[in-house]
């Protein structure tokens, strides 16, 4: 990973602001209107940022919002980047690279995924407490720079602990229904088949998706804490036995926006230092 690339996107980012984030937020297919409730927003496209890729996805708005959410100084992803765009896992997860530099010490990440438990339900939320990387490949391979993280990170809590507790805690007083479960990456953009699933299931995987694990990975290499939320925005091929869309996906996100908004930003206003 390029020293210069990074400092020159943070540079350029820290230009805009007045205050100095504390979280970074890495918001999903259709999970993106999170960015809509920070105030006094500052935006920057991602094509403005030097050596930033561009969210190619629909349901992806492509921009970084900076301001307040519930009293915490934030810095939102809306759209983020997936392998399967063609992007190398290097460009997949430069932005963590970016919040790292600009101070970032937590990171929420969020994204839809299609359910495999068949206990879940469309329009569950589900507090990611493991995953399963799928992909065939892995963002540190290569050198390592030892000033962004140490060549073999460990992995046995890439996702906190501490902050799963707290979000149950939020999401019970609220009165939100949350699931908990494994997250397995895969590259997409192909959704699964049926014997895929079948699979993943035996595996121990809980939900699927095709994003999140590059990004965690680089997280817990550079230190960062991660909570990570899923939305089971469609249950996975072979299940319902009915056909698999994207605009299925931004429909049911849209269904629970409520739930996901009270419930992340109850999350933030209360998350551990």
């Amino acid at each position: 990973m390029n020293h210069i690339a990074i400092k020159e996107a943070s540079n350029y980012v820290k230009s805009k602001l007045k205050e100095t984030p504390e979280i970074g937020l890495i918001l999903g297919s259709g999970l993106g209107v999170l960015g809509e409730e920070i105030e006094n927003p500052i935006t920057i496209a991602y094509k403005d940022i030097p050596h930033f890729p561009e969210s190619t996805v629909s349901g992806h708005k492509g921009q970084l919002v900076i301001g307040t959410l519930e009293g915490k100084q934030v810095i939102a992803m809306q759209g983020r980047f997936h392998y399967y765009e063609g992007y190398s896992m290097n460009q997949v997860t430069f932005p963590v690279r970016v919040m790292k530099d600009l101070g970032i010490e937590s990171i929420i990440v969020t994204n839809a995924a299609g359910g495999i438990n068949e206990e879940f339900n469309p329009g569950d939320l589900m507090l990611i407490t493991d995953h399963i990387n799928n992909m065939g490949d892995n963002p540190l391979i290569g050198k390592n720079d030892e000033d962004l993280g140490v060549r073999f990170p460990d992995m046995s809590q890439s996702y906190d602990r501490e902050f799963i507790k707290h979000a149950e805690s939020c999401a019970a007083s609220l009165g939100i229904f949350v699931q908990k479960g494994v997250y397995v990456g895969n590259t997409g953009p192909a959704y699964e088949t049926p014997a895929e699933v079948r699979m993943l299931r035996t595996l121990g995987g809980d939900a699927v998706g095709m994003s999140t694990v590059p990004e965690v990975v680089v997280s817990r290499h550079a230190g960062i804490r991660v909570l990570g939320i899923s939305c089971i925005s469609n249950m996975a091929a072979g299940i319902l036995d009915q056909p698999l869309t994207h605009d299925e996906v931004i429909e049911t996100t849209e269904k629970v926006k409520t739930n996901f908004l009270q419930f992340v930003k109850k999350i933030v206003s209360t998350l551990p230092a």
